[in-house]
């Protein structure tokens, strides 16, 4: 199934809607669009580590930079995010990916060009409508790639661009930074991106759409209104999304001020930082990923049911520890409850992507996603950088944000993985019937 051309291109193929990539050829594209991912995350992250020499930089206050540095992104993201991925359910995907890859990459450049709070946000917004078009049309082609048994396993292998993107924005980004300056770091992550875009486009095919599913019918365009009205009808994608956004509230918002905290606590520079918080991310969160394929992939995780009350207790656990690196004033416990808690942050992404995808028909996947994912940036870029900068802000009063307020705001956002998980635990309740009717359901 796979050939080669006569320049030595890699070409990987799938030959009808009836014959699917078998092989090292699936997990080719499955590692090429984890790197993609990888890229999303450390374009994205970056701006964490960089956070408090850009607002030192720039003169802003913690809500300041929060608005500039993740609203920003955010605001086109969102926007942007269910129309590419309703194009993702008619057009190339292949294409699509490769695009958005080349675009963020190109105004991740852009960045560090940024001369004022104006530039930067224009630039940073352009990042969003890039990276709108990354994950969702990622993830709706490696569902036709694996069939529904597979689909968790493999998109939580493709999830391990996570901890590797925040790796480089943290560990890489950070020692950049202390070298040459925080725009230095921009150029530097922006041009591998868009080298890849191209690997993308060159070397990765286009699936047929439904090509895994056990009762294989011609795929229907279906209108975006019609897929909105019955991903919303499935209480358990709706509570599986919930779930979803607020773990990423709840993680990835306490993990977008640590570097800040860290600093302003303990006296750091950007890689001093990076340099605790890399391994941590590409070791624990590595490691996290792989263990819940691993455990997924299991007999016992057949059952989608059981996926999802694992995920929930394994939040509702973790939770526990953050409490722990933010109320603490010794840097060797913080650091330990980190090795705890970053795992946290990663292990549930691929499972929830792969079970949404069971809830609903191969016309609706990439919309699903982008709901998915809409939720869940509009919880991480909106709702919890700039609530964390508004009442850090707050407690400071005119003496400015210092490492006290920043504290209490932290404090405040960690019981949520407690309200994420019961979520997780209400997704599974009805999961099975609504897999069943994504499965019975027909255009028309």
């Amino acid at each position: 199934m796979e050939s080669a051309s006569a320049t030595g291109e890699i070409e990987l193929s799938i030959e009808s809607e009836t014959q699917a990539a078998t092989g090292w050829s699936r997990w080719y594209v499955v590692t090429v669009l984890g790197l993609v991912y990888a890229m999303n995350i450390a374009d994205r992250y970056v701006v964490s580590t960089l956070m408090e020499p850009i607002r030192l930089d720039l003169h802003l206050t913690d809500s300041g930079i929060a608005m500039l540095t993740g609203t920003a992104l955010a605001l086109f993201y969102v926007t942007i995010g269910i129309p590419v991925s309703a194009l993702a359910d008619r057009a190339n995907r292949r294409n699509i990916v490769a695009g958005a890859l080349v675009l963020w990459s190109a105004f991740t450049m852009a960045c560090g060009a940024a001369r004022n709070f104006g530039q930067l946000m224009l630039t940073r917004v352009g990042v969003g409508i890039g990276e709108a078009g990354g994950t969702p049309p990622s993830t709706s082609i490696l569902s036709d790639l694996f069939p529904a048994r597979e689909r968790a396993m493999a998109v939580t292998f493709y999830s391990l661009g996570s901890p590797i993107g925040a790796w480089i924005g943290a560990d890489l980004a950070g020692r950049l930074a202390d070298l040459y300056g925080w725009r230095t770091v921009f150029y530097a992550l922006g041009l591998p991106g868009v080298v890849l875009g191209l690997l993308v486009f060159l070397t990765v095919r286009e699936p047929a759409r439904g090509q895994m599913e056990e009762v294989v019918a011609k795929p229907a365009v279906i209108p975006l209104w019609h897929a909105l009205r019955f991903i919303f009808s499935q209480k358990s994608a709706v509570h599986l999304i919930i779930a979803t956004a607020v773990a990423t509230l709840w993680g990835w918002g306490l993990m977008w001020w640590t570097p800040t905290y860290l600093m302003r606590a303990y006296g750091m520079t950007p890689g001093q930082t990076g340099a605790i918080l890399g391994p941590i991310h590409i070791v624990a969160g590595s490691v996290a990923t792989l263990a819940t394929g691993r455990v997924m992939a299991t007999g016992t995780m057949s059952d989608p049911r059981r996926a999802l009350w694992f995920i929930g207790a394994m939040i509702a656990v973790i939770s526990v520890p953050t409490f722990l690196i933010y109320q603490t004033h010794h840097l060797d416990v913080a650091i330990l409850g980190l090795w705890i808690f970053v795992p946290g942050v990663y292990f549930y992404v691929g499972p929830s992507f792969g079970l949404l995808s069971n809830l609903v028909p191969p016309q609706m996947r990439a919309t699903a996603l982008a709901i998915l994912l809409l939720a869940s940036n509009i919880a991480n870029l909106v709702i919890a950088p700039q609530a964390v900068g508004f009442v850090s802000d707050h407690l400071a009063g005119a003496g400015g944000a210092n490492a006290a307020s920043l504290r209490i705001a932290l404090l405040l956002l960690t019981p949520t993985g407690f309200w994420g998980a019961w979520h997780y635990w209400a997704a599974g309740r009805r999961f099975v019937a609504d897999q069943r009717r994504a499965e019975q359901w027909t255009a028309g």
